[in-house]
């Protein structure tokens, strides 16, 4: 059977690496960012090594946008069956003594209200499909981490409420939905911290590899299995 994985913030990162496992796993991979050609990138490898993937380019804080590529999915595939919800935004000035309030609700619209938006729009076929939604958040989300920023924090934090909600009220169609919260992961999110580690601090660091390993987890869990929150953390921590 044909399975379907829309994953957003699939340009780099953990998404382009959750996209890499889940073909190699035999999913048909949908990938969406703004950057074009690093979909496009990431689409040409998968198919290079015998997968099926499309690339939809796609701000995911364009709740219009998010509508119409939940469309061009199901036109082109018929299906969704699982969602991994990757995109993420922070800010070097992230304190209540630096921050601007634009960028503010600018973070929370990208880390928070995003993946509402495309959870909502393909819940219709999640729920045909029984289908497994991973939403990757962050240590911050799990455990105050002071360091993380105002509205990171807060907006991570919610994810967890989002996900609790999700799972309390669609179990009965078969929906279930994770917390991924990683620690440090050495990607170029990084770079958007006031203080970015240098190469022997990313050493210690997770790899994306090593994110896309748990989404493959969760994903291939049997369809009675619910995994509603995991925690993976580096051994040495920042």
């Amino acid at each position: 059977m044909q399975r379907v994985l829309w994953i957003t913030g699939a340009g780099s990162g953990m998404g382009r690496a959750s996209a890499l496992a889940a073909a190699e796993a035999g999913w048909t991979v949908v990938l969406s960012g703004r950057r074009a050609d690093a979909l496009r990138d990431t689409v040409s490898e998968i198919e290079a090594a015998g997968g099926t993937a499309l690339a939809l380019p796609l701000d995911v804080r364009d709740g219009a946008a998010v509508t119409a590529a939940r469309a061009a999915v199901v036109d082109r595939f018929g299906r969704i069956d699982g969602l991994v919800l990757a995109a993420g935004l922070n800010s070097p000035r992230r304190r209540w003594d630096d921050q601007e309030i634009g960028v503010f609700h600018d973070v929370v619209a990208t880390n928070l209200g995003a993946v509402a938006s495309v959870v909502d729009a393909a819940l219709p076929d999640l729920r045909t499909a029984g289908g497994v939604v991973v939403v990757v958040s962050s240590y911050a989300g799990w455990s105050f981490s002071p360091n993380a920023g105002v509205a990171y924090s807060a907006s991570k934090t919610a994810l967890g409420s989002l996900v609790r909600t999700l799972n309390a009220q669609e179990a009965a169609s078969g929906v279930r939905a994770t917390h991924l919260c990683p620690g440090d992961v050495a990607t170029d999110f990084l770079d958007q911290r006031p203080n970015v580690p240098d190469a022997a601090a990313r050493a210690r660091m997770l790899t994306p590899e090593d994110i896309a390993r748990t989404v493959r987890f969760v994903l291939d869990s049997p369809a009675h299995v619910r995994i509603d929150e995991l925690v993976v953390s580096p051994v040495v921590r920042a």
